[in-house]
């Protein structure tokens, strides 16, 4: 049998306010936290559904000391599914993302945005029905 992709870990200053933050963005819920940790989750895992067949990943907040000095080599890309890529960048904004300019240039399909210590992601194409979202976005 293979290995199983379970977490992603996010080294960050304050695991609570990025956990919360990705809680409000995918639609997650705390699944475990200890002192300087929290893992937040579409489900709860447990080893006989991983043994069984790959889940979801969980996010994985680890509180470190040194701050992020460089672009992430590794982001995650989101995709709204009941508005448009505009109404999602508005809304992210709204929760604490910034947008982030990493050289992607001008005409780009998809906006970088950076969570609220500065880890890059993309939000990319819009998984809305097409009769549910606006904008030139919505392809």
């Amino acid at each position: 049998m293979a290995s199983r992709f379970t977490e992603l870990v996010v080294d960050c200053h304050d695991p609570e306010r990025l956990a919360a933050f990705w809680c409000a963005v995918l639609d997650f819920t705390v699944i475990d936290r200890s002192e300087g940790k929290v893992e937040i989750g579409s489900w709860e895992p447990t080893a006989e559904e991983v043994r069984a067949r790959q889940m979801p990943p969980t996010l994985m907040f680890i509180r470190v000391s040194e701050g992020k000095a460089v672009k992430n080599r590794l982001h995650l890309d989101v995709s709204p599914i009941d508005r448009s890529t505009d109404d999602e960048v508005a809304r992210l904004l709204g929760l604490g993302a910034t947008t982030a300019d990493v050289g992607q240039g001008p005409g780009r399909s998809w906006v970088v945005m950076a969570d609220p210590e500065g880890n890059e992601f993309d939000v990319v194409r819009t998984l809305a029905p097409s009769g549910d979202s606006t904008g030139p976005e919505a392809r």
